[in-house]
């Protein structure tokens, strides 16, 4: 990042209080900073918790949609749908008379119910302005307009054929009916990642939106961790309920209370003067993209994030980097940092050539009286950096040349 960029405006998180409309339907206005979005109706089970849960930071999908942008309006349906159609136009009207759901001609549909809703298919062919439908877990045979499923491995995938032709579906092993819900007994955190990624992709294009600047928003939030050195400013480019994740020490924060904390306290200030980030390669997705870059530092003081409880070498760090950032609508939600720690520990000397191999060596070949195996350690100092910026800067498969030796056993 560079210092000398202008400074982003930062803004609080939006503040956007549910509408109940009727005791089945509830307005959720978009969450994002943007403050507009399409409209997206969202039919669940009314035996459903739609709660919070301490398991998870995935909000209910009420919040979830409209932190991605969404003007939203919670249908929750009982066990029978015989006032689904006068539901659906009651939903429409209001969408369309809230000032935050621009534009109003297309409007997405979101099902999570657990059961096929056969009389939902002539209800949406009634309504043109529903664009896209998504369900989770059986969908009609026939649809009127395109749709995506995510179906459970317990269920059966739609019928093929040419009744099936709009529809694009995915299974996902080891997971049961409502696996997205956060408090559901089934809920699973990684197939509901994957799922919630594929609806953005299939339906942003056939609603018009939200589209949002993935990598403005990135830029942003490390201007402020490594330019601006700002905790507050940083957090308030986060949803609600972020978090970070620093694989190789895990360290980081999960949750707003403890990430703001980790940053304040091991993170923002604990990064040495002159660090900085040097990007290699970027990927934009549909809601995250993917770094490779260069981290960039002297160690000169106890890095808590990077080398918690070392203290300063004084050497120069120069390390290869990946990022997965995923960002819901305008803000992120979660970070997921790597890094190579040996090359680190070998840059400041801190890790040996050699270490001793307790084990035989193939064919049951033990040491000598007195003496040791010791394994050549495979792991590289600063050329990793290098040969990631240039990939000529360095030989490849040198370590292949590396073997172990007998030497004389050192002494405790």
């Amino acid at each position: 990042m560079d210092e000398k960029a202008s400074k982003p405006s930062s803004s609080p998180l939006p503040n956007a209080p549910c509408i109940q409309v009727t005791s089945e339907i509830t307005i959720q206005p978009p969450l994002s900073r943007r403050g507009t979005g399409p409209g997206l109706i969202l039919i669940v089970a009314n035996h459903l918790d739609l709660n919070h849960h301490a398991k998870t930071l995935d909000p209910p999908p009420i919040q979830k949609w409209a932190e991605e942008g969404y003007a939203v309006s919670q249908i929750c349906l009982g066990e029978t749908a015989a006032n689904l159609p006068e539901q659906l136009d009651t939903a429409l009207r209001e969408l369309k008379k809230l000032p935050s759901c621009s534009p109003v001609d297309k409007v997405g549909l979101v099902v999570i119910q657990g059961d096929s809703l056969t009389s939902l298919t002539d209800a949406v062919a009634a309504r043109p302005e529903i664009a896209a439908s998504i369900f989770y877990g059986p969908c009609p045979d026939k649809w009127p307009a395109p749709v995506l499923a995510h179906i459970p491995k317990t269920r059966a995938i739609v019928s093929s054929g040419p009744a099936a032709d709009n529809v694009k579906t995915y299974t996902y092993p080891g997971t049961g009916d409502f696996f997205t819900i956060p408090a559901h007994a089934n809920y699973r955190a990684a197939a509901a990642a994957v799922a919630h990624t594929r609806s953005l992709a299939f339906l942003k294009p056939l609603l018009g939106g939200p589209y949002f600047d993935l990598e403005t928003i990135w830029d942003e939030h490390t201007y402020y961790e490594f330019a601006d050195r700002s905790v507050e400013d940083t957090m308030a480019t986060m949803v609600q309920e972020p978090y970070v994740n620093h694989v190789p020490t895990m360290t980081g924060g999960i949750g707003r209370k403890l990430l703001t904390a980790f940053y304040r306290e091991h993170f923002i200030f604990s990064n040495s003067g002159d660090a900085a980030l040097e990007l290699v390669s970027r990927t934009v997705g549909i809601d995250r993209i993917v770094d490779e870059f260069l981290f960039n530092c002297t160690h000169d003081r106890v890095i808590d994030w990077l080398l918690p409880g070392v203290p300063p070498t004084g050497k120069s760090l120069s390390i290869p980097f990946t990022s997965i950032v995923n960002i819901r609508g305008d803000r992120l939600f979660h970070e997921h940092i790597a890094w190579d720690q040996g090359t680190v520990l070998r840059q400041l000397g801190l890790l040996p050539e050699y270490l001793p191999f307790p084990y035989p060596l193939p064919g049951g070949r033990v040491p000598g009286d007195g003496k040791q195996f010791e394994y050549r350690v495979p792991v590289a100092g600063v050329e990793t950096a290098h040969k990631l910026v240039d990939e000529n800067a360095v030989l490849s498969n040198e370590m292949l040349k590396f073997a172990t030796r007998e030497v004389d056993k050192k002494s405790p």
